[in-house]
């Protein structure tokens, strides 16, 4: 597996980073989520010390991603893959059809 080091700021303190070509993007993604989480709780509390901000912005990040998966299981939200192989199969079939009728 190939793997390339990139450098990361967050909150003003660079990161070295390894990740694949392939993750490069959703890493970078994650990174620009967190220093916005950070920046926000800085800026807006009365939280001081990076290390107390970076616990801050775990929990804020970790109530965020448990209420995705609990709406998830309740069928509020669709994972997108889902969405997506539910749209290829409504093409498929939508495809059939026409192909059946003759429809231009």
């Amino acid at each position: 597996m190939t793997t390339k080091q990139i450098e990361a700021t967050i909150l003003g303190q660079t990161y070295r980073l390894v990740c694949s070509p392939e993750t490069e993007q959703a890493l970078l993604d994650a990174v620009a989520r967190v220093d916005n989480e950070m920046t926000r709780i800085r800026d807006h509390s009365n939280v001081r010390g990076t290390d107390r901000i970076a616990v801050m912005a775990a929990l804020s990040l970790a109530s965020e991603l448990l209420r995705l998966q609990t709406s998830v299981r309740h069928g509020e939200a669709f994972p997108a893959e889902e969405i997506r192989r539910t749209m290829r199969q409504m093409n498929e079939q939508l495809g059939t059809v026409i192909q059946q009728y003759g429809v231009q």
